[in-house]
């Protein structure tokens, strides 16, 4: 899975959290809305060691009928969860978006991150978008681990927040 995917998964949720999100720096072209939107960017991802040797341990694969060895590490990723809002929006509906953001996040988070910090800055006028903006940030935390068979081979790549393998 590559970072562009984790923020992807990231909009996807929000999406589906009715909550308007879009990837920040898209390969389109933008296009202008008339209610409050979220742009979600990845500004830090961190990693860290997940056990001795990055070996997480082994798991059965019931489907192919053979263990599978794991190896990963923790990794923290920041996300910016923007909110943009056109004049009409004003400060008062960025507000409600954060509510709702906020209230979606504390539920269940996206799959495979857990949500552990939520921030919000001032809200401000950008004169040269002629919208209102806050930024937002939330920390999550989660795995990145590789599956492997016994003799070593790796079978996949994947991204997990809820601490089961």
């Amino acid at each position: 899975m590559t970072l562009d995917q984790v923020r992807e998964r990231m909009a996807e949720f929000l999406r589906g959290q009715d909550i308007d999100a879009v990837c920040a720096w898209p390969e389109e072209a933008r296009v202008r809305r008339d209610h409050v939107a979220a742009a979600v960017s990845l500004r830090a991802c961190q990693g860290g060691p997940g056990g001795f040797q990055d070996y997480l341990g082994e798991r059965y694969n019931e489907a192919a009928g053979r263990w599978e060895e794991l190896y990963g590490k923790r990794v923290k990723l920041t996300f910016g969860l923007d909110l943009y809002a056109p004049k009409g929006c004003g400060a008062a509906g960025l507000r409600d978006a954060f509510d709702r953001l906020a209230q979606a996040l504390s539920q269940e988070g996206p799959e495979g991150l857990k949500v552990k910090e939520l921030s919000c800055g001032a809200v401000r006028f950008e004169e040269g978008m002629g919208l209102f903006c806050c930024p937002v940030e939330a920390v999550c935390e989660g795995c990145v681990y590789a599956v492997a068979e016994e003799g070593g081979a790796f079978l996949e790549v994947i991204v997990r927040g809820d601490g089961r393998i």
